[in-house]
């Protein structure tokens, strides 16, 4: 239905602008034919010298669209010329004129005169072709290219000769081109017009009456040159004529049609084609001179011809795709002014001289990295204005790219993708299409067309470490300190890349990780929260998560492990002796500094010279204990010592301190069992020490050297309690000794045994060995002494450093004090 009513539309158009009648018949044949060959293909009519803005067509109504499916398929015109002469005005679907149209000059001599165009719709494309045909107006006069023509004519000339006038041009066609000549009346002239096989009108004087120079030696004549147009518009030459002295015999050329062919873009002087032409008169009046007819002036640039010898070469640029075929008339004139005419057909042939060139209808940039393969990028359109092979174009991909290019229409390429992108790998491309035509040797033009791949939110943020465990605090912090900085790259872009650092919620100690850290969403800092105390916990474990902005975010999880170091905040915790309650004896006096030292290393107290008469009973000791930290802390402890000749005395002077009556009534019980365990102990010892001193004999004997130095080793300190219960810093140590030891001391060794470190500076090693340090035992010669303890001598409960049974022993002069009665490593002798 649309073509028949486009047919009916051609067919009133033709009605209008004077077009030839269609009968009923043809008019159906006519819409036939447009059904199967012609869809989409609108042809309007319009005369030149429009004014800008003129309406040509209705396009939208011509050919069935509504004006939103113009708007949404972009459309557009596509011409390919340097000057768009018409615009589409998408708005009110209409077609008017842009440039002003100069039929002469767009197609000059050649009808019918048309502008061919296609019309481009998008989404889906469309492709309609549009075809405004230019018709002429009466705006140009008939001229002359010269304002006189000269003839010499003799006087013998017979009745019928003819001579060639010079045309007249009109650039308008049709009727509104050259009509016809008139001659201004005389009597020996009449005018003979003719056409050219492609039209064009020229005329001829032919020579009705003889001439007589005698009578009339110069004529003078007007030829008027009229067109078809209304009005009429004319142009005039005057033509002079010399009658000359008797030449009956005129030149004849020997064919009447010459043919030649000639390759485009021949360089110049290029020879053509050779016309001859002989008179069959004698000496000047056979001599013949060649030149081209003025109907031939528009290709005088083009060609040139010898005069004398009627070669004809190449003159100027000859290019197929202006004129396919050249038409010459050569005039052959002798001396005595007869001429004759003949014609010459130049065909050219076609060479391989025009690039395809590449036009852009759409090109989309950027495009998303999630496009799907085949997803439309660009729209270009490939034309080369060579025939034939020379004119056939191929389109490729110059670089390896995942692009193709597709071709759906005549000269009408589709560039898509070929396969999934990847901004992070590829940002960028640079795409070159390359349009190469069939010649020999082929030509083609590249474009280049930047693509931009623009960015999706596919890539999870990533941290620098797998896990965080490298971040140390010390106790006892400030508030809002600084611990770490987190670090999470995202290989996205912009918004995607966007990172927001969040603390996954945790327990640290039943507590909520919130409570001891912090994490800034922006910069990864991690943040204390709370002041930490190394005793109560060492280490704090949490993850933390980098999310980006994207939609849907991504996000990533890391481990961060915080060691806390320890500060020197705790003072010592004297383990050893335990205080089991009760109150202290009433404050003694203040303690000899030169009766008594204490061991820096293993905490021993002894005596550093004999007890005299003058020293007081009661000593009391305060001794300070004290760490190497930075600051260093310390702990105080007090020790009573009293000195007696017996035991009971030593009982009578602590009698104060005892307070528990159920301790008095059993004390008589545990003396005696004391008793039997210091026997067994001593037998013990007596057994070992025998069997020590063997072994160091026979030892000694391998490796003794009189000269190695000895190099003792301390056992460790107490380790610090690991109850959670404080100890007091302040302790009060009983020993007890009686007066009447004097003749029989009593020592027991020390630790267990000591490292020895045996070297030998002779030798290139060292020996180690472990000597054990000798116990001297004095049989008693008096009566056994008894230890008696105080309540708070007792023994230290369970999971405490055993408390030592301490005594004096001996007289006054020489005494001795030990701590002994300790079990394990932390042992030592009496």
């Amino acid at each position: 239905m649309f073509l028949i009513w486009a047919g009916n539309r051609i067919q009133n158009r033709c009605v209008k602008w004077r077009c030839f009648c269609i009968h009923n018949w043809q008019f159906r044949f006519l819409i036939f034919w447009l059904i199967h060959m012609v869809a989409g293909h609108i042809r309007y009519s319009i005369p030149e010298e429009m004014k800008k803005g003129s309406l040509i067509g209705n396009v939208a109504q011509d050919l069935g669209l509504d004006l939103k499916r113009l708007h949404s398929g972009r459309a557009r015109i596509v011409t390919g010329d340097s000057i768009q002469y018409t615009e589409l005005k998408t708005d009110k679907g209409i077609l008017v004129v842009k440039e002003r149209i100069d039929r002469e000059q767009l197609c000059g001599d050649t009808t019918p005169c048309s502008l061919s165009f296609e019309m481009i719709l998008e989404n889906p494309m469309e492709l309609h072709q549009i075809t405004v045909e230019i018709t002429d107006i009466n705006d140009h006069s008939p001229t002359f290219k010269r304002n006189s023509i000269h003839f010499e004519i003799s006087e013998s000339a017979n009745s019928g000769a003819r001579f060639s006038l010079t045309s007249a041009e009109d650039p308008d066609v049709g009727v509104n081109g050259l009509r016809e000549y008139f001659l201004t009346e005389n009597d020996n002239f009449v005018l003979k017009q003719n056409s050219n096989a492609d039209g064009k009108k020229y005329s001829e004087m032919v020579l009705q009456k003889p001439l007589d120079r005698e009578t009339n030696p110069n004529l003078s004549l007007k030829l008027l040159a009229v067109d078809g147009g209304t009005p009429q518009r004319s142009g005039t030459v005057n033509i002079n004529i010399a009658v000359l002295d008797i030449n009956d015999n005129a030149p004849a050329f020997n064919q009447s049609v010459y043919k030649a062919t000639v390759m485009e873009n021949s360089p110049r002087d290029t020879y053509v084609t050779t016309v001859n032409a002989s008179d069959a008169d004698f000496g000047s009046n056979a001599i013949v001179t060649y030149y081209f007819s003025d109907l031939n002036s528009g290709f005088s640039d083009l060609f040139m011809i010898d005069e004398k010898t009627g070669v004809i070469s190449i003159a100027g640029s000859i290019d197929y795709e202006k004129d396919k075929k050249y038409e010459l008339r050569i005039d052959a004139r002798d001396s005595g002014g007869l001429t004759d005419s003949s014609k010459v057909i130049i065909e050219v042939s076609d060479v391989n001289d025009n690039a395809p060139v590449i036009s852009v209808m759409s090109f989309t940039s950027p495009v998303s990295e999630d496009a799907p393969p085949g997803a439309t990028i660009g729209i270009i359109n490939v034309k080369d204005l060579d025939s034939g092979d020379n004119g056939q174009v191929n389109c490729r991909i110059e670089q390896k790219a995942p692009f193709k290019i597709k071709s759906n229409l005549r000269n009408y390429y589709t560039l898509v993708t070929d396969s999934v992108l990847d901004r992070e790998s590829v940002s960028e491309y640079n795409i070159s299409v390359v349009a190469t035509d069939g010649g020999m040797p082929p030509l083609s033009t590249k474009r280049n067309f930047n693509l931009k791949v623009s960015d999706v939110n596919d890539n999870a943020p990533v941290f620098s470490k797998s896990v965080y465990n490298t971040a140390f605090i010390t106790e006892n912090n400030s508030l809002g300190v600084s611990l770490l900085t987190l670090r999470a790259h995202d290989r996205d872009e912009n918004q995607n890349a966007r990172l927001s650092y969040i603390l996954e919620d945790t327990n640290i100690g039943g507590s909520p990780v919130s409570e001891y850290i912090s994490v800034n969403a922006e910069s990864g800092v991690v943040h204390a929260v709370r002041s930490f105390d190394y005793e109560q916990i060492k280490q704090l474990d949490f993850v933390v998560k980098a999310q980006d902005g994207g939609s849907p975010p991504l996000s990533s999880n890391v481990t961060v492990k915080i060691m806390i170091q320890d500060q020197n905040d705790n003072p010592p915790q004297v383990l050893y002796p335990v205080q089991t309650g009760g109150s202290l004896v009433a404050e003694m006096k203040a303690t000899d500094r030169a009766l008594f030292e204490v061991g820096l290393q293993n905490g021993e107290i002894r005596t550093i010279r004999q007890v005299t008469d003058k020293d007081a009973v009661k000593q009391r000791l305060t001794v300070i204990v004290e760490d190497n930290g930075q600051p260093s802390r310390s702990a105080t402890v007090i020790v009573n010592v009293a000195v007696a000749d017996s035991f009971p005395e030593v009982l009578s002077e602590f009698a104060d301190y005892t307070h528990d009556k159920d301790y008095n009534d059993n004390l008589t019980f545990y003396l005696v069992l004391a008793l039997a365990v210091v026997s067994f102990l001593f037998i013990t010892c007596l057994v070992v020490i025998i069997s020590v001193k063997i072994y160091r004999w026979r030892q000694s004997r391998i490796l003794y050297h009189p000269n190695l130095p000895v190099i003792p080793y301390y056992p460790p300190r107490y380790s610090d309690t690991l109850g959670t219960g404080t100890l007091p810093h302040v302790y009060n140590y009983e020993v007890c000794r009686t007066t009447d030891s004097r003749k029989s001391d009593c020592k027991f060794g020390r630790a267990g045994s000591q490292n020895m470190l045996l070297m030998d500076p002779s030798s290139t090693g060292t020996m180690q060995r472990i000597q054990s340090e000798k116990s001297i035992l004095d049989e008693p010669d008096s009566s056994p002494e008894v230890n008696k303890y105080s309540r708070s001598e007792r023994q230290p409960p369970s999971g405490s450093v055993p408390s030592p049974d301490c005594w004096l022993s001996g007289g006054r002069n020489g005494a001795s004090f030990s701590r002994c009665g300790l079990s394990g490593d932390q042992s030592g002798g009496c």
